[in-house]
């Protein structure tokens, strides 16, 4: 046989090895890249945010069953009754890195609007137990505690869901999959605070660059490709000075959800603060929509 063809047939079989090697060791590679990025996404902060100071009186830390719970995994959340006995209910669904004692400021704003609150912490979160959460996970943990909140607030009318950031993808997600599986409305309201279109999107604007880094994802929390099918009102707002997530992305969010509709823009908030600045004006904004909270 000529040294040319022994050459060949060497390389041809280093090829053949290298590709088994790769399609043993790719699935390894896949799941080390997919852990790495939830962690990225979800940045989970171990125990009391430095401003938490305990909890105001009549709030009540109540720990949600479902079957859909494994024995080692465990689903917390604050419940914060209204005075009125027939008051609106939100469920509160935070964004990434703070459990809820870093939310607390912005609970209390939404009780203080009129709100009975039900807030939860997603498996991983503060004293919820259970591994590092995905996208899946935290769409499921929605589910049961919007099931919970369904025993609290039997009216339909009264039901609220709110997301903060990466929380108003699971809010958008959650108020799609009720109006799948629902003819009538589940819920009076959707709300979506300083969030995203998608997390391609973001992580592009987030980390400055024209790569199509959305081709590494596996998480989606695709808001814009759902907003339009949730079947009721929307609130979406934003702060103008958002460092973190542009305003723009809510204001795509916008144009894709249909009517009854209402976009607000808070000049001079930033990702965490719009509730607070922007004062009257969201109540102003859900009673627009129709929406009253006396």
């Amino acid at each position: 046989m000529p040294s040319s063809w022994l050459a060949l047939l060497r390389r041809r079989r280093l090829s053949l090895m290298f590709m088994a090697c790769l399609l043993v060791l790719l699935p390894f590679g896949c799941a080390k890249l997919e852990q790495t990025e939830r962690e990225l996404v979800f940045r989970i902060e171990s125990g009391t945010a430095r401003w938490f100071s305990g909890l105001p009186a009549g709030v009540e830390s109540v720990q949600l069953q479902s079957p859909d719970l494994l024995a080692d995994e465990s689903l917390h959340a604050w419940w914060w009754p209204a005075a009125r006995k027939d008051a609106p209910t939100l469920l509160y669904l935070h964004g990434s890195r703070w459990n809820l004692t870093g939310q607390l400021f912005r609970i209390e704003q939404l009780h203080a609007m009129g709100f009975s609150v039900l807030a939860v912490d997603y498996r991983g979160f503060g004293e919820s137990r259970g591994a590092l959460p995905s996208e899946r996970s935290v769409y499921q943990d929605a589910l049961i505690a919007w099931q919970h909140l369904v025993r609290l607030q039997p009216q339909a009318n009264k039901r609220f869901i709110y997301g903060h950031s990466l929380g108003g993808a699971v809010a958008v997600n959650l108020a799609h999959e009720l109006a799948s599986e629902e003819e009538a409305a589940q819920a009076a309201g959707l709300i979506v605070e300083s969030s995203f279109t998608n997390l391609g999107d973001v992580a592009a604007a987030v980390t400055n660059t024209s790569l199509p880094v959305r081709w590494l994802l596996s998480q989606e929390f695709d808001s814009l490709g759902k907003i339009a099918e949730v079947g009721i009102p929307v609130l979406i707002a934003h702060g103008r000075d958002d460092r973190y997530v542009p305003s723009r992305f809510s204001e795509a969010l916008f144009d894709a959800a249909n009517e009854p509709k209402q976009l607000l823009l808070i000049d001079g908030a930033n990702h965490n603060n719009s509730l607070r600045m922007a004062g009257n004006s969201y109540r102003q904004a859900l009673q627009a929509l129709g929406l009253e909270l006396n």
